[in-house]
């Protein structure tokens, strides 16, 4: 098996500001490429990282009465807990083999959005969870769109033409944990799937077991360098390009039988367009040799409701 980074070079995301328009065109080439880039130095605090993933691994390790006790399902999935078992991959057998904690944007009250993006829950017994978390969100909010501009660039847009269409936008950040497997578990940890947001940040990649299916249909591993983000396209993007920057698909495997009793985390941040943006196929993407896929525009909350009810959040 080919190992994708031999493939894909490692962005910083530093070089944005001396080079906007050659880091835009190496961003877009990756993502064209591959559906895929790898970005370090993406501007993020070790330390809050490391304190993240210290209260991940805590609440994780919390008793399962405890954790499920944060769990509605009337919330699907959008905040909180939800249990082992629950998310499955469109058309897959089996459920996925994990468990995560969503936490989502904070809005004022009365704003639009509330009806459909709930407040976040908060662990009572993590008082540290709320403080490190907000300000984790708030962080990859701005690599994001830093990241966003470079894509605007690449697709010939101005450089802010995403600040509106992302303003207050359904963005998730999930923690996610892989727990020890037994030797003979049926399914994988994360089945081949595509994301359905705008583009996904993803911390904690360095642990085995992600891969990308490549246009040859080939299954390649993704291991970034310590520190560094992978992200992809997601399918609002694929639609909003008309499939320009593909929404490539992914998987998470299970370890080799000897490594399944070791645990695996990762924190991926679901950047989303605002509810109410018309995903509408750009100009620029469309030509006599690729013609418009998506004549009919669809709201960004729409498409999310669909794709929810395909993978099992929402009924």
């Amino acid at each position: 098996m080919t190992d994708i980074l031999n493939q894909i070079p490692t962005l910083s995301l530093a070089d944005q500001a001396s080079d906007p328009d050659g880091f835009a065109a190496a961003l877009g080439n990756s993502f064209r490429t591959f559906g895929f880039a790898v970005i370090a130095n993406h501007g993020i605090d070790a330390g809050l990282i490391d304190r993240a993933w210290d209260l991940t691994r805590q609440f994780f390790a919390l008793p399962e009465e405890v954790k499920r006790s944060y769990y509605s399902a009337a919330l699907s999935g959008q905040r909180g807990y939800t249990p082992f078992g629950t998310e499955i991959a469109k058309d897959a057998a089996h459920v996925d083999l994990k468990e995560f904690w969503h936490i989502g944007r904070d809005l004022p009250p009365g704003h639009r959005f509330r009806d459909h993006m709930p407040d976040n829950i908060w662990p009572a017994e993590l008082p540290d969870f709320e403080p490190t978390f907000r300000e984790m969100f708030a962080a990859f909010d701005d690599a994001g769109n830093r990241l966003l501009s470079a894509i605007a660039r690449y697709l010939g847009l101005a450089p802010n033409w995403f600040e509106p269409a992302v303003e207050n936008g359904n963005s998730v950040m999930r923690l996610l944990h892989y727990p020890p497997i037994p030797q003979d578990a049926p399914g994988i940890r994360a089945g081949a799937h595509g994301d359905i947001n705008l583009i996904t940040l993803l911390l904690g990649a360095e642990e085995g077991g992600l891969q990308l299916l490549t246009r040859d249909g080939d299954w390649l591993s993704i291991t970034p360098p310590e520190g560094a983000m992978v992200i992809n396209v997601g399918d609002m993007l694929e639609r909003l390009t008309n499939h320009h920057l593909p929404s490539t698909i992914h998987r998470v495997l299970n370890p080799p039988p000897e490594r399944r009793h070791i645990p695996r985390y990762s924190m991926p941040f679901f950047l989303h367009l605002a509810s109410d943006f018309l995903i509408e196929t750009l100009p620029g993407c469309i030509s006599a040799e690729t013609p418009n896929r998506y004549p009919e525009p669809i709201s960004a909350n729409d498409f999310l409701v669909q794709r929810l009810i395909e993978i099992g959040l929402k009924k």
